[in-house]
């Protein structure tokens, strides 16, 4: 008996003896740690176990559209003073990403773990502004109409946020929990000087304008390269590269010799790794580099077209075998690329490394049919990324662009978004200089934005912020402001790293891969480019509302339209009649297009669908142009919008 007390004494040491050695080798999150995981990209296919990627937002409990325009949803508690608490989470854990539409000139104070004094305040505009460091770009900053924030603010025990102000809107601020146990080191303005290197080193990595592969390697790893010339005729395809040991994939580069690339809707790109069966991916090369409707769009840090090249520098491991191929479903195109493809020999260390994954999905969604699904997967591992396309199936403002995002990990609801255009950084869609065109930026952007299509997208990849999942996964972003009650067509890519490939793909087709037009479009002067001549000027710039113009019999308002089909068109205007009201009539250049049409009336009369006449659009006639009689006293138009419908 005694020798067994002792046995289990001596094991009881040994397992103390472990667990403290394992303490002792455990990594302190701080601002250094999570900076690693933003700079150094091969990172990224690495568990992050043992914690939680969540998300206090400002969402509609109700399943409304009430997100934070009227603030019911916009604090966690609102204290004596009148003050609002918008996050008070128990630790350790870590603040990775913030983002709002609506800041404000508040002061918030960042209580971390000492709740009786805050460790530090921060006017709530100077999360973004750069002015305070270490709240630097490109970081921080505001573009498309969203303000975000990715400087990490670890704490130990409890990080609580109260906003001074009496009023917020739209915010969402996502976090990571770590397990009991986990050591942090507290968040301080003071940073460290590696804290430091790293913020300068970020700052260099997402300010080049033409990354390489080279930017993306650590540990002076030998980096070898397969390149490769392929002429595809239709209905062929072909070998990129077909390695059969194990490594990783560090980057690809494909050039393309077409000078029409909307032939990439029809060009797959499929990898298998090691033995499996289901295809890591297996998409139109167009949607894997980030196209919006078949035009090249995206430029981001990681994946993209830029200067002529497709490029991916994602790392992807494996454990014995990579294929990567590229499929010509077109009937009649013969497509000519060149392609290099950048490795190493270092395999996937399949305890604590993921392969990569990437979910095509392309769906019309009917209104009232389920969410669009970005994702559905059962394993282990981490989303990374999310390209989306979106299209309205009727003619009028993206309103399907209201839809919120949701993310339930191992069956638990964690991320519940406030709209679409928030869960890219952004806001405001469809309004000037904000959500109004494509635009790139490192880690997030709009893919393409026109009002006159219906269309829209964008795209937003994790790197610290990455969602962890121990059993299963699932993503879904609704189409509509309440209850997907806009008819939609999405087209998404889902990127993560996982221990196994989903079980469900769906496979390429000319009919799933096609390309939404509609016949009808809405032409608001608001998002409109245009140019003027002689005594004139607009206001009231507000889309959906009356363009105020005021003009002379001298001047001329032109309404260019290249973005806009080549084709023939019904062309109808929707203005209103008003007593200041004169008379205007649409030209090409020099060539009168109708008759005059007088906007005069004693009261305001909307005239909602006035037809003006037939017009053809194409390289020489890529104009609409106002010229204006007046009157004294007669010198306005209240011009709405244009109505095109293209005569078949």
């Amino acid at each position: 008996m005694n020798l067994l007390r002792k046995i289990l004494t001596l094991v009881s040491l040994l397992v103390s003896l472990a667990l403290q050695a394992q303490k002792g080798k455990q990594e302190t999150i701080s601002i250094e740690s999570e900076l690693k995981h933003i700079y150094n990209i091969s990172l990224l296919p690495s568990y992050r176990s043992n914690s939680i990627e969540a998300q206090v937002s400002t969402y509609d409990t109700t399943g409304g559209n009430n997100d934070g325009f009227e603030g019911v949803y916009s604090f966690v508690k609102r204290n004596p003073d009148s003050s609002l608490v918008i996050f008070d989470v128990k630790g350790p854990g870590v603040i990775n990403h913030i983002h709002t539409p609506t800041p404000t000139n508040d002061t918030l104070d960042f209580f971390i773990d000492d709740i009786s004094h805050p460790a530090f305040s921060i006017n709530y505009m100077d999360l973004f502004s750069g002015k305070i460091f270490p709240f630097i770009a490109p970081l921080c900053g505001s573009q498309l109409g969203g303000y975000y924030c990715y400087i990490p603010i670890p704490y130990q025990k409890e990080l609580k946020i109260v906003c001074r102000g009496k009023h917020l809107q739209f915010h969402d601020i996502q976090y990571r929990t770590f397990g009991q146990g986990t050591i942090v080191k507290n968040f301080s303005l003071n940073v460290s000087n590696e804290e430091k290197e790293l913020l300068s080193s970020i700052q260099k990595l997402w300010s080049n304008h033409e990354n390489k592969v080279a930017d993306f390697i650590s540990n002076n790893a030998e980096v070898l390269s397969v390149t490769k010339n392929i002429q595809l005729k239709p209905g062929q395809h072909d070998n990129l590269f077909d390695l059969k040991t194990g490594g990783r994939i560090i980057g690809i580069i494909i050039n393309e010799n077409e000078p029409e690339k909307k032939i990439f809707k029809q060009v797959d790109l499929k990898i298998n790794w090691d033995a499996e069966q289901t295809p890591a991916i297996y998409c139109p090369l167009a949607d894997f580099f980030g196209y919006a409707f078949g035009k090249p769009s995206m430029q981001s840090l990681l994946l993209g077209y830029k200067n002529g090249k497709h490029y991916c520098f994602f790392p992807m491991p494996f454990d014995k075998r990579a294929i990567i191929q590229l499929f010509n479903r077109s009937t009649d195109n013969e497509v000519s690329l060149h392609a290099r493809i950048y490795y190493t020999t270092k395999k996937r260390d399949a305890a604590t490394e993921g392969r990569f994954y990437a979910a095509w999905n392309a769906n019309t969604h009917e209104a009232g049919s389920p969410a669009h699904v970005f994702l559905d997967t059962k394993g282990k591992g981490h989303y990374v990324g999310s390209l989306l396309q979106a299209s309205g199936l009727y003619s009028g403002v993206t309103t399907f662009f209201e839809g919120d995002d949701s993310t339930s990990v191992d069956g638990r609801m964690v991320i519940h978004g406030t709209g679409s255009e928030d869960y890219f950084n952004s806001g405001w869609y469809a309004l000037l200089d904000r959500w109004d065109s494509r635009f790139s930026l490192p880690i997030h952007g709009a893919l393409d934005y026109s009002a006159a299509y219906s269309r829209t997208g964008g795209y937003r990849f994790y790197l610290d912020d990455k969602i962890s999942f121990s059993k299963s996964i699932f993503q879904s972003m609704e189409h509509g402001p309440e209850h997907n009650n806009v008819a939609a067509q999405y087209t998404s890519v889902a990127l993560f790293y996982a221990d196994k490939a989903p079980i469900n793909f769906l496979t390429p087709t000319n009919a799933n891969c096609s390309i939404f037009i509609p016949d009808t479009l809405l032409l608001f002067p608001q998002l409109m480019k245009f140019s003027s001549r002689g005594d004139i000027s607009m206001s009231n710039l507000w889309i959906g509302e009356d363009v105020v113009t005021k003009a002379s019999d001298e001047s001329t308002l032109a309404f260019f339209t290249d973005d806009i089909e080549p084709g023939t068109y019904k062309l109808f205007v929707s203005f209103s009649k008003v007593p200041e009201g004169c008379s205007f009539s649409l030209w090409h250049r020099q060539t009168q297009l109708s008759d005059w049409i007088d906007t005069y009336n004693s009261q305001k009369e909307e005239v909602k669908t006035q037809f003006v006449c037939i017009v053809g659009l194409d390289d020489n006639n890529h104009s609409l142009s106002l010229h204006f009689k007046t009157k004294e006293n007669r010198l306005t138009v209240l011009l709405n919008h244009f109505v095109l419908v293209k005569v078949k």
